[in-house]
């Protein structure tokens, strides 16, 4: 697949926008009618979905705004459900560190499923599902 060097920089973007507390970054990663939801623990409530580029931006600088730590996302074993020239389909597992008062500490584990499209020449984030295993 030609396109998967592309989604996974995008992907890598986009948690480098959160790892440096850049909402704006993040925002640009998706199309502008995006969805996303997210659910921690098996049992958990679905939260969202945040329809619209804006309000997942904001989901994320709320975030931010409350945090005391650096968060660094690390993704991994990303492998496609569906693959075209235009969408795809990517899930990738997901480990959240934080770093705080000089100790690293693992806060979650989960993974993503990211529906992908291709417009205007680049990839885009046009839903993502987030599931954590552990609430932090």
């Amino acid at each position: 697949m030609t396109a998967r060097p592309h989604i996974e920089n995008l992907l890598g973007k986009a948690s480098w926008g959160y790892d440096e507390a850049d909402p704006d970054l993040i925002a640009s990663c998706f199309t502008e009618d995006a969805r996303m939801s997210l659910r921690i623990g098996r049992d958990g409530d679905l939260v969202g979905p945040f329809e619209g580029r804006a309000a997942i931006r904001a989901l994320h600088a709320d975030s931010m705004a409350a945090q005391t730590d650096q968060r660094r996302h690390n993704l991994s074993n990303l492998w496609f459900e569906k693959d075209t020239d235009d969408e795809a389909i990517a899930v990738t597992n997901l480990t959240l560190l934080s770093i705080e008062n000089g100790a690293i500490r693992v806060l979650s584990s989960g993974w993503y499923r990211d529906q992908l499209v291709h417009r205007d020449g680049a990839w885009f984030i046009a839903d993502r599902y987030v599931y954590l295993d552990l609430p932090y």
